[in-house]
């Protein structure tokens, strides 16, 4: 068991108001109407190219978790990422474009989650009327930055903007050098740009999961037990829930899962640990998370960042009057099996509820009580 100390467990938690922007994260950063973006780089650095983006939590996790807040009408242009990008839409609207020119678009709204596939130019702009908000998921500890649509890049110029080859933003009116053609990125070729893979609108309202269609269904071994009962929504891969009805819509390889954690006001679920590192992003309410090995309790709130280490026995409980939903990320494409406190396993059996060979919930009544040898 992983000890966490008070001073451990508050390092871990980045509140809203500690989120540092740079608004000039990337190459389009003085372009008219993508000037007023703000890039966010809340655990691991993204896909910023800039020096000046604060990173809060720079220990690596097997994936970055970061945001972008813009004005209404403001767009991020065209560029291509080379591992997951994962949208949620934590205030606005949205409009997401994808193709070789953003021919293409989807709508988002409060609660949506899409995940773009690698290798296509995306971009999307603030449809809503006042500020909005997206948080992001990228995969892996190195993204290996992203490259921006040829027609922005040779824009960028204009304004003396460059990006180097080791993905660093190079600023003339600050006073950078101008690096050689060998040693900055250019645009894309015509040729390539069209040999790009082609994602059709049904595709990608396939990996865009709406508010109103989350599978929320109980998801722990606890759900019989007083102040149980937590539910589970899958969106993306293997995650941790141990209902076997459970079926992600998204499910090709991200390097991580996620999935939608709701508890009602008072209601629990743990303790239990992970061997995986799990950040929770929290969408809405507010949420107690209380360490079994050294005593220490923190108070997340929604629009804040937590990040749980592997091992640690933990309960997250809804500590507010209102609903808690709480998007749960953990690295890796494998199913995730949460291990619960034995006092919980032992209260489960005498409710009538086990965890088959498989890791799942099942009748107590209905499981084997013997062990094959070998």
């Amino acid at each position: 068991m992983t000890k966490i100390t008070q001073e451990i467990a508050e390092a871990r938690h980045i509140k809203r108001e500690d989120y540092v922007s740079c608004t000039v994260a990337f190459i389009d950063c003085k372009k008219p109407g993508s000037d007023q973006k703000e890039n966010y780089s809340i655990i691991g650095p993204g896909v910023t190219s800039s020096d000046d983006q604060v990173i809060n939590l720079p220990e690596p996790h097997g994936f970055n978790i970061g945001a972008a807040a813009m004005p209404n009408g403001i767009t991020n242009n065209l560029h291509i990422h080379f591992t997951a990008e994962v949208f949620i839409v934590q205030k606005g609207e949205w409009t997401f474009r994808w193709g070789s020119n953003g021919e293409n678009e989807a709508t988002g709204k409060e609660g949506d989650i899409i995940s773009v596939p690698t290798w296509i130019f995306r971009g999307f702009t603030n449809a809503g009327p006042d500020d909005g908000w997206l948080f992001t998921i990228l995969g892996g500890d190195n993204t290996g930055g992203v490259i921006f649509h040829p027609d922005i890049i040779r824009e960028a110029a204009d304004y003396g903007l460059y990006i180097s080859s080791d993905n660093r933003l190079i600023d003339v009116s600050r006073g950078d050098e101008v690096p050689p053609e060998e040693g900055r990125i250019p645009p894309m070729p015509d040729a390539d740009v069209a040999e790009l893979r082609e994602v059709s609108r049904g595709e990608m309202m396939s990996r865009l999961v709406k508010a109103e269609d989350r599978d929320f269904k109980p998801a722990f071994i606890d759900q019989a037990l007083p102040g149980g009962g937590a539910q589970i929504a899958p969106v993306i891969g293997f995650g941790m829930t141990q209902n076997r009805t459970h079926v992600a819509p998204i499910t090709n390889p991200h390097g991580f899962s996620a999935e939608w954690l709701r508890l009602s006001p008072g209601q629990s679920v743990g303790p239990f640990a992970t061997d995986e590192k799990m950040v929770m992003m929290m969408h809405k309410g507010r949420a107690r998370i209380d360490y079994a090995d050294g005593g220490a309790s923190v108070d997340v709130n929604a629009w804040d960042t937590y990040s749980v280490p592997a091992g640690a026995m933990r309960t997250v409980t809804a500590s507010g009057d209102a609903d808690v939903e709480v998007l749960v990320v953990l690295s890796g494409d494998h199913r995730k099996r949460p291990t619960f406190a034995p006092d919980i396993i032992a209260a489960a059996k005498d409710a009538g509820l086990g965890l088959d060979a498989g890791g799942f919930v099942a009748k107590a009544s209905l499981l084997p009580s013997y062990r094959r040898a070998g």
